[in-house]
């Protein structure tokens, strides 16, 4: 239904737990949650067609909604998890190192206003190994931005572009991600955001901290900044305690919460014969070993 549904390469993610190889993923029937948010699951502003199911990533998020007017609601777990569950960390994995650091970011309607360099200072009076910035695509398309960390010497990368409107859809976005976190000890950001759950999530330390940004015409329904800090003081700091951290994760990426292929095919309404069972992973890990696609195009 919604072109969300397919960012950052969610409903492909799902179709191959679902042992589905089709190219593009099958459409889902209803709206998949496609970050982690503190309203109902559903991006500001998304036009909501009334009796759709909402797919949400955790109960807490099943109860916001719930609060909000949304009846026909249900928790299916992030992709990311999903994704987790079918990559677990290799046993032959390099010793992790340095800190991927994931600047706060606009999108295509929303451009992020902010001090860049003041983050940099910040940036290093906490971190004391390599660290990896990581930019998405919008400010990593826009030169000015990305010199300021390449002239502070950090390593740069961008995961990709996310899709919209159902175009340029990356399949292996999050596979990217993943192969990306699993190198680094320490993930972090100046706002709480699902790349931090991620990196949580997929065992690294997290931290919250720097120069939170201002985002053009930003919504404040849901409370904004103020509102992360008091609900999830443990996800805030340079320093947190990693196991408070690690369960927050769990629950807000749905973790312990994931169905069944049977249960998410019958959700989505997905039928039998959209499944073929052939593996795919052996593309993904391809995939993830190479760099970005949009490194050449945008640099």
């Amino acid at each position: 239904m919604h072109h969300a549904n397919v960012y950052y390469g969610h409903a492909d993610v799902m179709a191959r737990y679902c042992g589905i190889d089709l190219d593009p993923a099958p459409r889902i029937q209803g709206y998949l949650q496609h970050g982690w948010n503190i309203g109902d699951g559903l991006a500001p502003g998304t036009p909501y067609v009334a009796g759709s199911q909402l797919y949400v990533w955790s109960e807490k998020q099943r109860r916001r909604s719930w609060s909000l007017g949304y009846r026909n609601v249900v928790v299916v777990g992030a992709p990311w998890s999903y994704l987790l569950a079918m990559q677990p960390e290799p046993a032959d994995q390099p010793e992790r190192e340095g800190t991927i650091y994931y600047p706060f970011h606009g999108w295509e309607g929303q451009h992020v206003h902010g001090d860049h360099k003041r983050l940099i200072k910040q940036i290093r009076e906490v971190e004391d190994g390599p660290v990896t910035i990581c930019l998405y695509w919008n400010e990593y398309r826009m030169r000015r931005v990305r010199r300021i960390y390449e002239n502070a010497g950090f390593r740069i990368v961008t995961h990709g572009y996310r899709g919209f409107w159902w175009r340029n859809t990356d399949r292996f976005f999050l596979d990217r991600q993943l192969a990306e976190i699993r190198r680094h000890k320490r993930v972090a950001s100046n706002r709480l955001s699902s790349a931090v759950f991620y990196g949580t999530l997929a065992g690294c330390e997290p931290a919250v901290y720097g120069d939170t940004m201002t985002l053009a015409n930003e919504d404040p329904t849901f409370g904004g900044v103020a509102r992360q800090r008091r609900l999830w003081p443990e996800m805030h700091g340079a320093k947190l305690d990693l196991a408070a951290a690690q369960q927050t994760a769990r629950a807000e990426l749905g973790a312990d919460r994931l169905l069944p292929p049977e249960a998410v095919r019958r959700l989505f309404g997905w039928s039998d014969e959209h499944v073929t069972f052939r593996n795919s992973l052996d593309e993904a890990e391809r995939v993830t070993a190479t760099e970005s696609p949009m490194a050449g195009v945008m640099a």
